[in-house]
């Protein structure tokens, strides 16, 4: 089995340190390097070529944000997971906006933080449906009208199958939930996801859900799509 290459990046001697003995303990992941500033990513990932980033937000010079939306910007981009401290930070949602796969706050059980980057190599966002929602909701409810606008603009250019697998995609659904619901194949459900990220010019599941959720598509009772 080939061992998922990590890099991490936090300004924290004491937490690169934690994660590293953490990350040390499991044998399907490599630590390739650190970086104490996303200013230094970008060199490190191509010297290194990490298959996932794990990465603060909070660093002096650059931050995680910054980082993050250039490694994605990038061809063959590593995943980004970004640490935080809380759970429904203006910030994370602005990294996940920006491409990043998901996040964990730093308090995490060392197992849980571990299989989330197992998680995010294998193509899995690292976000619960509850968390999901949690974030969604906050997104939506800070969205100004013109966010509104832009993302039902977007939206528009799907078909009604690929817009149905959004929906579903932004309450959280597995691809296997997603395919019960639809009565369709896990196959044609990727197919779909995968048509959506093309049209739309995203990156990943997550982006999906916030455009779903900027579009306002999740506060009606029905799967509307009129404005």
């Amino acid at each position: 089995m080939t061992a998922i290459r990590l890099l991490l990046v936090d300004d924290d001697p004491l937490v690169r340190a934690g994660l590293s003995l953490m990350m040390g303990g499991a044998q399907d992941i490599e630590i390739v390097g650190e970086a104490a500033d996303g200013g230094e990513v970008e060199a490190l990932v191509d010297r290194t070529r990490p298959d996932v980033v794990l990465m603060d937000i909070r660093m002096p010079s650059v931050d995680g944000l910054t980082a993050t939306r250039r490694l994605r910007a990038r061809q063959d981009a590593p995943q980004v997971v970004v640490l935080t401290t809380f759970h429904a930070d203006e910030q994370v949602l602005r990294a996940l906006r920006a491409g990043a796969a998901g996040f964990v706050l730093k308090d995490t059980p060392p197992a849980q933080i571990v299989d989330a980057v197992r998680r995010v190599a294998a193509g899995e966002p690292v976000l619960s449906p509850t968390v999901t929602r949690q974030l969604m909701a906050h997104a939506a409810g800070t969205a100004a009208d013109d966010r509104r606008a832009r993302a039902r603009a977007r939206v528009a250019v799907l078909g009604e199958r690929e817009r149905e697998v959004t929906l579903a995609v932004g309450r959280g659904l597995s691809n296997a939930e997603i395919a019960a619901a639809l009565f369709m194949s896990v196959a044609t459900v990727k197919t779909h996801v995968s048509r959506v990220l093309a049209k739309l010019d995203l990156n990943n599941r997550v982006q999906i859900a916030l455009l779903a959720y900027d579009a306002g598509l999740l506060d009606e009772d029905r799967p509307g799509w009129d404005a």
